[in-house]
């Protein structure tokens, strides 16, 4: 077991990776722009896509009233491999000097906000410090997730050994960029029978799936339907912020919806699908055929099963208005909050200054202790026994007790009794797939869809993503892995797509994952479970450590603590295929 030092020390991991012959092919052939046509058969009818359509982008300086042009700094100030930021009036600007080229890009990741250069430069991307997001520094493309938006991509120009830069002003005050997309050619009518995509949920997966889709030239109908009674939003922030309202925390606008020709269907069930005949059926009888269909049902949460759990004041955070629900109720009142994983730690950070009092209860000895073992777990826990959250650790709810039907008291099954008037359940999910039964569509035994790493399922021209899906992870040896983070549901979405469009894309980024906990955040990046060993730098006491997880000799996964961005680094190394040993890290 690694020492834990007082003062943390700096983590050398060199990620200068040289890319095999067949994948330098690949990124030639990305660069040159050109490639092989795409078809796409849509109800019958093939849709060709070739190089040469490929939409244009619009030109980035409307007018040169709206371009600013300045020198950043001398040609010598920059050295190969490294990236400054650099102010032009209107806004910064990220520089990149990189194989000797120089690159200007947008400065902050569109996701967060966060300043890219404090993240990692490697491959000819650069990969944001805080979620992992990668950006290609000769585009702007986002080339890896969390996160919609592209960067803008400004001109640079040389003169005189000085660095000048001239970008747009409105694209320095926007500092984000949305990829053009092609129209709808084929609306519906109404609420048209059939559809060419039928994408079926709208999260992450889902929204990700339609835009590229969109991105990638397909303009033939798309209908994206979802439960909620909400567009598509950003659910990670609904434990993170409890009291945020729906319409700050949508992905896009209702006008991005219908500039694009995405349709969406909201508060609408899918009760059956018919594979055989390409047809989904909603619970209000409403029947749709598909051509091709994307399943991203996500899941459901676990609830008790205890005496009393039908009480009033009792919730899983499943929808904005769950979760301000829960903070309306426990404002200055008792919360006792069910389950110490991410979404329960998260709440209950978040109520402590919201509630009178804030308890958690756990089976486990310590937080997290699966994901990030047992020392880690026991730093995190002492970080909110100093904020006053009390724990009630192995043990479980044997029952809830109400006063007038109203939660007053939740009782433990070693007797103790605590009093709550709200109480917040984060046990844990199952895959919303009940309604797949039946269909013909694979399920394993635990009600998971597995999927190959092209996003199919067992059945031709039916893909899945997000949450509800098995897949084979390809740095960890193809291990079928079920990863319900939203970083990935993002990578899952845009390869199914890229599929539906027989582009013979793979699912290849490395997990990432984050949580925020009484304004320190912590990252984490890899596979973790199954380790043997935690390798820790750093101090936890002070919070301000890294801990590498390995099994056997390899480090499969890292999480950290005031320490970036050494999270984004080995995610950067995991995905360029290297394996990052155990002495390296010792």
């Amino acid at each position: 077991m690694g020492g834990c030092f007082s003062k943390p020390k700096p983590v050398e991991l060199k990620i200068e990776v040289v890319l095999p012959e067949k994948e330098r092919g690949k990124e030639e052939l990305s660069a040159s722009g050109k490639g092989s046509p795409r078809a796409y058969q849509g109800n019958g009818t093939a849709r060709h896509f070739h190089a040469e359509e490929r939409l244009a982008a619009p030109h980035p300086y409307p007018s040169t009233q709206d371009c600013v042009e300045a020198a950043v700094c001398h040609i010598k100030d920059l050295e190969n491999g490294q990236m400054r930021e650099v102010e032009l009036g209107w806004g910064k600007v990220l520089l990149v000097k990189d194989n000797g080229e120089l690159h200007a890009l947008g400065h902050k990741c569109p996701h967060y906000g966060a300043p890219l250069v404090k993240g990692v430069l490697s491959r000819g991307h650069v990969r944001c410090p805080w979620h992992g997001a990668c950006f290609n520094i000769s585009t702007g493309d986002l080339e890896d997730f969390p996160g919609l938006d592209s960067l803008h991509k400004f001109q640079v120009k040389i003169e005189k050994e000085k660095v000048y830069v001239r970008a747009s002003k409105q694209a320095l005050q926007l500092q984000r960029r949305t990829k053009v997309m092609a129209t709808c050619i084929s609306p519906s009518a109404g609420h048209s029978g059939s559809t060419n995509v039928l994408i079926v949920g709208a999260g992450a997966a889902g929204l990700v799936c339609a835009e590229t889709l969109r991105q990638e030239g397909f303009s033939d109908r798309i209908v994206l339907c979802t439960l909620d009674r909400h567009l598509p939003y950003d659910r990670p922030k609904l434990s993170k912020s409890l009291d945020t309202q729906p319409e700050h925390l949508a992905l896009r606008p209702k006008e991005f919806f219908r500039a694009h020709g995405i349709e969406v269907l909201t508060e609408a069930q899918v009760v059956t699908v018919d594979v055989r005949n390409k047809k989904a059926v909603f619970k209000d009888g409403f029947k749709l055929e598909y051509s091709k269909l994307l399943l991203a049902p996500g899941s459901s949460p676990k609830t008790l099963s205890c005496k009393g759990k039908d009480v009033e004041n009792v919730f899983t955070i499943r929808t904005p208005e769950d979760a301000n629900r829960v903070v309306r109720l426990a404002r200055g009142r008792n919360a006792v909050v069910v389950g110490a994983g991410f979404l329960g730690m998260e709440v209950a950070a978040y109520l402590t200054e919201k509630a009178h009092s804030v308890s958690v209860v756990e089976l486990e000895e310590t937080p997290f202790r699966r994901l990030l073992g047992e020392r880690v777990g026991r730093a995190l826990m002492k970080m909110f026994e100093n904020n006053w959250v009390k724990f009630y650790m192995q043990t479980e709810v044997s029952e809830l007790r109400a006063q007038e039907g109203k939660l007053k008291e939740v009782v433990l099954k070693s007797s103790k009794v605590v009093r709550a008037d709200v109480c917040v359940v984060g046990i844990g999910a199952v895959p919303a797939t009940g309604f797949l039964r039946q269909s013909g569509i694979g399920l394993d035994s635990r009600g998971f869809i597995p999927v190959n790493k092209m996003m199919q399922t067992n059945i031709p021209g039916v893909f899945a993503a997000g949450d509800a899906v098995t897949f084979p992870l390809g740095w960890r040896n193809n291990r079928k892995v079920n990863i319900p983070h939203w970083q990935m549901a993002h990578a899952q979405g845009r390869v199914a797509a890229q599929n539906m469009l027989a582009q013979e894309a793979e699912i290849s980024t490395v997990p990432y994952l984050w949580t925020s906990m009484f304004g320190k955040s912590l990252r984490y990046a890899g596979y973790g479970e199954g380790f043997d060993d935690v390798i820790i730098q750093g101090d936890l006491d002070e919070l301000k450590f890294v801990a590498f997880y390995t099994k056997g000799d390899e480090v499969i996964s890292v999480a950290s603590m005031n320490y970036d961005p050494i999270v984004s680094k080995v995610a950067e190394v995991l995905a360029s295929g290297r394996t990052i040993r155990k002495r390296e890290v010792e």
